[in-house]
């Protein structure tokens, strides 16, 4: 990734996680909104927000850097596949999905602007031919997991985390307590992370949120 893009989105508070399972997909995210930090290296919370969006019926995304930007690129998105669906009589595929948002992520990136458009997503969904997870970098760089991947401000937690206990074919409900240890890891040293936890399953024919729970860190219960 490009240093200068790297300066910028290690500064982006948040955390959003996927964890491929035995039995499906699980995503997660805080609720921490927070702003600066790209010059003196403060961040300054600014509220609540949901970062795990609805792209189509079959799939979701997580959301990390310039909160404007990330809204603005999935209402093209779910445009865009409404009319392939129309003009096609077929639903788009998660590969395409995947594909077509990190299209729009290299553009907008690459795009002169004063206020650079920086955006990190995980997308997951499932098709007719199985379940998908993958990162799309603020440069526009699209990977494919088959384990797990960790985005944003509170990365340097939940690595260590996913390091050491993520299992291939670990249950659902074993990614669902992993991904929550990992967000409470953050909350506790990282301040631009917290608020609360999102947490949606992925599995073939069904999205569904399991864990919606508003949380404070300790340093909002601190004296």
């Amino acid at each position: 990734m490009d240093q200068e893009i790297a300066k910028h989105v290690l500064k982006t508070g948040t955390l959003t996680i996927g964890i491929v399972c035995k039995d499906g997909i699980v995503v997660a995210a805080d609720r921490r909104q927070s702003y600066g930090g790209q010059g003196g290296g403060v961040s300054y919370l600014a509220g609540t927000a949901k970062k795990i969006l609805e792209v189509t019926d079959r799939m979701v995304a997580t959301t990390a850097g310039t909160a404007s930007d990330t809204r603005k690129v999935l209402e093209i998105l779910r445009a865009e596949f409404k009319l392939k669906e129309l003009r096609t009589k077929e639903k788009i595929t998660v590969p395409e999905a995947a594909s077509f948002l990190a299209n729009m992520v290299y553009g907008n990136i690459r795009t002169p602007s004063i206020i650079p458009s920086i955006t990190h997503f995980i997308l997951s969904g499932y098709d007719e031919k199985g379940l998908y997870l993958y990162d799309i970098s603020p440069d526009g760089y699209i990977q494919q997991h088959e384990t797990c991947v960790a985005t944003g401000s509170g990365i340097m937690q939940a690595h260590p985390i996913l390091d050491l206990e993520y299992e291939k074919n670990m249950s659902l409900d074993k990614g669902i307590d992993l991904a929550t240890k990992c967000i409470r890891a953050a909350m506790a040293r990282e301040p631009s992370v917290g608020a609360g936890i999102d947490i949606y399953t992925v599995k073939k024919g069904e999205i569904k949120q399991v864990v919606d729970k508003e949380v404070r860190s300790s340093f909002e219960t601190a004296k």
